[in-house]
């Protein structure tokens, strides 16, 4: 059993940094099962989602993108396709091992997401999927985000969002009963994916979320729904 880390967002220095341990230690523990609980929460629409955002961002030859709260490298590897140089950057060593293991040309670097690695000016791209939220301090992590990237450099976040009102009971009812349930019996871990669903439901919505982003000072600020705002993808500019 894990301990269920707090998906508060206006957390003290103190709560941030036990809110980061514990969603790290969280991820290190469902690594080994992380990518088939993906395919069988989402029966297999995530994959959809993430080849949409490849198309998005739309990485070219030479560039470099980082892939932040990358985990197991998925897209990145889809990057790394179209020529571009992929970097997943996760705090989560257990799950970037995981992802290791697929022999992916990848590089892999573990930081938080709210104090990146990276010089001011030197990313093409940047995209973080079903990553934000799991942060404990989003606004920090989009001000990070802004800092690495290139002028004009493209943004990308995938996240789950909110779901079209006719849609919502069902969605809302499936996940609260369903997905936990899933967790327990394939990762073996029932409190860790009753955590994500909870942290889904805090979590901004699209339109208060891209108020955030241009508050962090991104621009050309939008986002498009994905299976009826189950998720949604969200970019911008610098």
């Amino acid at each position: 059993m894990t301990n269920t880390p707090s998906t508060s967002f206006t957390q003290g220095t103190e709560q941030q940094d036990q809110h980061r341990k514990e969603v790290r230690d969280m991820f290190d523990i469902v690594a080994p099962r992380y990518d088939i609980m993906n395919d069988v929460m989402s029966m297999g629409i995530h994959r959809l989602w993430k080849h949409s955002c490849v198309s998005m961002l739309a990485p070219q030859y030479g560039e470099t993108v980082v892939d932040l709260a990358g985990g197991t490298g998925d897209l990145a590897a889809a990057f790394t396709k179209r020529g571009a140089k992929s970097i997943v950057c996760d705090p989560c060593v257990g799950m970037m091992s995981a992802g290791k293991q697929k022999k992916q040309p990848i590089q892999w670097v573990a930081a938080y997401g709210e104090t990146l690695p990276f010089a001011d000016n030197s990313i093409d791209a940047l995209s973080i999927a079903f990553g934000l939220r799991n942060m404990s301090d989003p606004h920090t992590g989009l001000k990070e985000i802004h800092r690495v990237l290139k002028p004009q450099g493209r943004f990308l976040c995938l996240e789950f969002s909110e779901a079209a009102p006719w849609l919502k009971p069902l969605y809302d009812a499936y996940s609260l009963h369903v997905i936990p349930q899933l967790g327990a019996m394939i990762a073996g871990q029932k409190e860790a994916y009753q955590y994500l669903i909870q942290s889904i439901r805090e979590f901004p919505n699209q339109q208060a979320l891209a108020s955030l982003m241009v508050e962090c000072g991104f621009k050309n600020v939008g986002y498009r729904n994905l299976s009826f705002g189950i998720a949604a993808v969200h970019t911008g500019n610098k």
